[in-house]
């Protein structure tokens, strides 16, 4: 509950899809793509050190929506999710298991996914099944901005689970839908949950302006010969103009100050990103692969102009939004995620906070453990200072043995209390050093 306001606040959970470290002007983007964000991040808190639960995306999202380590169920083993699963009952997100919105929902939220689910599908799995009360947007990865279509052609806009064809731009659909709902529930009694998960910036790569691509990457939604860094640019700039029409509605219904706002992305940087200073991006877990922007907005709570190291990832802020709406989780299904609330109250407080990955790709492993991180990919263990050296190129394995074999011991006993990678999960690589050369 904030403090004087003597209500619950209403939350507002914003995620982009792939979006870089650096994209943002305030995390040092190169170019104004992001005003409405900057904006947010000046009047709120603003973490260098927070990361997205895996450097993929819908692993990221069981971590979101169970605020526990996504290992722990079988959908997440997947690397990522992919549209061949259609009609599975394994893979995706167990309607039974509590959720981030079914907790708040429970409590007397009102909740709603506008955006994209990646958990699974209907009639198995869906958002509808997991908590929210309302859902708009496609049940896959990524689709093209225009028709709306998967990557295997077939149509994927859904309003709850009824196929919904709307023509119009993606971004802009998400954008509208979730001011309408908050146009619509703000009138009511009851606080709200409200899921705004983008597509934008993933692939294709259009803008508003690019319909004319739409048939051009119907057979292959990778859009491998095609993209530059002004169209990837202008894709943020739509998402964050889609932002800033949701904090107009909330100012216009007076709900900004006890409104609860967080953005982040549910993994590092893909083609055209600007991951400065850290190597790597989608799918690798060395910096660029996982460190995201957290960006908090609560004018109740949050003094402006904060800024945080304190280490955290994508299921802590799952904890801290039930912390903030006084939730306790569900007895059966403890949380691995620690809740932020002490931070958000004073960004001067830290705690200590180890961070744990592994990956089927590559047989990647990471441990972050203060300023030291190890890590292994294709079978070489590293360790690096990252207080130092945070492009992770200089090794000190070699010259700190104990710590190394320590950090190692420590990886593999966590690992141990997880279930093991099964041997039929799927590592789906939508390009590779064929198409362009690695990073």
């Amino acid at each position: 509950m904030a403090p004087g306001t003597g209500q619950r606040p209403n939350i507002v959970f914003v995620v982009a899809d792939d979006l870089g470290y650096a994209d943002l002007g305030c995390y040092g983007g190169r170019a104004p793509v992001s005003p409405v964000l900057d904006e947010l991040a000046a009047g709120g808190l603003m973490l260098t050190q927070g990361y997205s639960n895996s450097p993929v995306c819908s692993p990221t999202r069981f971590a979101l929506m169970t605020g526990r380590y996504q290992y722990r169920l079988r959908g997440a083993a997947e690397e990522p999710i992919n549209s061949r699963s259609r009609g599975s009952t394994t893979l995706g997100l167990p309607p039974e298991h509590p959720t981030l919105p079914s907790l708040l929902r429970a409590a007397g939220y009102r909740t709603a996914l506008i955006g994209k689910w990646h958990l699974g599908y209907p009639p198995a799995f869906g958002p509808l099944r997991s908590g929210y009360d309302e859902f708009f947007g496609p049940m896959s990865g990524g689709v093209d901005y225009f028709t709306h279509c998967d990557s295997r052609g077939t149509h994927d806009l859904w309003s709850g689970e009824n196929e919904h064809r709307e023509v119009g731009y993606l971004t802009d659909l998400i954008s509208r839908r979730a001011v309408d709902w908050v146009n619509r529930v703000a009138a009511q009694r009851e606080p709200f949950f409200l899921s705004l998960h983008y597509t934008a910036p993933h692939w294709p790569w259009e803008t508003r302006d690019d319909a004319a691509l739409a048939a051009e990457v119907a057979d292959n939604l990778f859009h491998l010969h095609g993209g530059n860094i002004q169209s990837y640019r202008r894709m943020i700039h739509h998402m964050d103009e889609g932002i800033g029409w949701l904090m107009q509605a909330l100012r216009e219904h007076g709900l900004e100050r006890d409104t609860l706002v967080v953005f982040t992305s549910d993994n590092g940087g893909e083609r055209f990103s600007d991951n400065w200073p850290l190597v790597g991006g989608k799918m690798d877990l060395t910096e660029g692969g996982i460190r995201v922007p957290w960006i908090a907005h609560w004018p109740a709570v949050i003094a402006p102009g904060g800024t945080s190291a304190q280490h955290c990832m994508t299921m802590d802020w799952s904890a801290t939004l039930l912390d903030a709406a006084g939730v306790a989780p569900a007895p059966r299904h403890p949380l691995d995620g620690v809740s932020l609330m002490p931070v958000l109250r004073d960004a001067r407080h830290r705690f200590d906070r180890k961070l744990y990955w592994r990956m089927n790709h590559r047989g990647q492993r990471a441990l972050r453990d203060g300023d030291w991180k190890y890590l292994r990919v294709d079978g070489n263990d590293y360790l690096f200072d990252l207080a130092a050296d945070e492009r992770e190129r200089a090794n000190r394995a070699p010259r700190e043995p104990e710590r190394m074999q320590r950090m190692r011991a420590d990886w593999e006993d966590w690992d141990a209390t997880m279930p093991p990678i099964p041997a039929d999960a799927t590592v789906s690589l939508g390009y590779s050093v064929r198409d362009m050369p690695q990073r």
